[in-house]
């Protein structure tokens, strides 16, 4: 009974940081959360990885992967983000009736990136019809969640703590997933090429 008492908690925390998350950026507590980031080792490996949060906790089962194919040679992270945007909303049109995977929508989508990704990825989703709200998560140098981005700038942190450290702890986990997929990619291209020269 003690561990329910400390999941009730928990839980409690986690609900109370989505509606934080609600009121801080303005829109309707996101019961789903899906958050995107690009990750690139070298130029010609260039990867996305989507983490999707359901009330305040990971959904692993609803990751998804992306390989980045409309970005050749050097890497452009805004085209890359619009790449993969594109087709994962596409993906709902095709499987909406399913209602499963893809064809749910997500009540906010958070980009790893300042305000530059969130102006290069709002227009898509306006384009098709679509009111989901999308902000940037802007790191500082040593790779700390710093800020929330919209289109014109930054919002301010300080009072929403509970907010923000689910934010934080939503770039961390979108980050790892992508770099993981990433090194993945490389390291089996690098292996190809070692095999084709043999």
């Amino acid at each position: 009974s003690q561990d329910r008492e400390r999941l009730k908690r928990e839980e409690g925390r986690t609900i109370g940081a989505v509606k934080e998350i609600g009121g801080w950026l303005g829109i309707e507590p996101p019961e789903r959360i899906e958050a995107y980031d690009i990750s690139n080792i070298g130029s010609e490996t260039i990867v996305a990885g989507m983490v999707v949060f359901e009330g305040g906790r990971p959904l692993k089962g609803a990751y998804r992967k992306f390989s980045v194919r409309s970005v050749v040679g050097k890497p452009d992270d805004y085209a890359s983000m619009r790449e993969v945007i594109t087709r994962r909303l596409e993906r709902y049109s095709q499987h909406k009736e399913e209602g499963v995977g893809f064809g749910h929508l997500p009540d906010l989508i958070l980009l790893d990136g300042g305000k530059g990704h969130v102006a290069a990825v709002k227009p898509i989703v306006r384009q098709m019809g679509l009111a989901i709200p999308v902000f940037g998560m802007a790191k500082d140098d040593r790779h700390r969640t710093r800020t929330i981005a919209t289109e014109d700038g930054e919002l301010s942190v300080s009072s929403f703590r509970a907010a923000f450290d689910l934010l934080t702890s939503i770039q961390d986990e979108v980050h790892r997933f992508s770099i993981t997929y990433s090194r993945q990619k490389h390291q089996s291209r690098a292996l190809d090429s070692v095999l084709r020269s043999v």
